[in-house]
């Protein structure tokens, strides 16, 4: 399936940091699964967008810290098997967690009062949260190595809940920055992102 972005200008909130000036509010609506960053170049904060509409800012976020979406890039869906390792220290030491196909609203209540320093995620797809039940700041977690916290986006090694991300299969798409999007619409065509003036 293909995965489809559109932006809505409307009158739902201001959005000014693109490297533009903007006036006008945005919305979005998805088709198939985004990370969103606050800065260009895909850094800063993480925003996870699933199929739906997100009419105001604060509706894809909960952190309250920015209201800047800069650049975008589809998910990459590793497979339907999800196991991530989540260790207190860099480079992978200390004490560890373990989780398999499952949801962890909580670590605490799972015993683990550690920080997050360091993942290894063998198979699947997560994002992990700042908070307990799922709030706070977002960190896609895909298949690979994370010696350090700052490897996943985070400026602390704070995470404290973690879910496995389902989506569908599609085609890899390249990131896009919407300040490139804004000034020169059709070099995106290839993306399937469309901006609507």
């Amino acid at each position: 399936s293909l995965l489809c972005l559109y932006f809505y200008f409307s009158y739902s909130f201001q959005i000014r940091d693109l490297g533009v000036e903007l006036t006008c509010p945005l919305s979005l609506c998805l088709h198939g699964s985004w990370v969103g960053y606050e800065q260009a170049n895909c850094k800063g904060e993480q925003f996870v967008f699933e199929k739906g509409e997100y009419p105001r800012w604060d509706s894809w976020t909960s952190s309250r810290r920015t209201d800047s979406l800069s650049s975008l890039r589809p998910i990459k869906v590793d497979s339907q098997e999800h196991k991530i390792i989540l260790y207190e220290n860099p480079n992978f030491t200390g004490k560890k967690m373990e989780i398999i196909d499952d949801d962890v609203p909580s670590f605490h209540a799972h015993g683990y009062q550690e920080k997050v320093s360091s993942v290894r995620v063998q198979s699947g797809t997560w994002v992990g949260y700042q908070y307990p039940g799922y709030r706070g700041l977002q960190y896609l977690l895909e298949k690979g190595d994370y010696k350090d916290s700052s490897d996943f986006g985070a400026h602390h090694p704070q995470v404290q809940s973690v879910c496995h991300y389902w989506d569908y299969k599609h085609e890899p798409l390249h990131p896009a920055n919407l300040e490139e999007i804004i000034s020169n619409p059709q070099s995106q065509r290839n993306s399937l992102i469309h901006l609507f003036l």
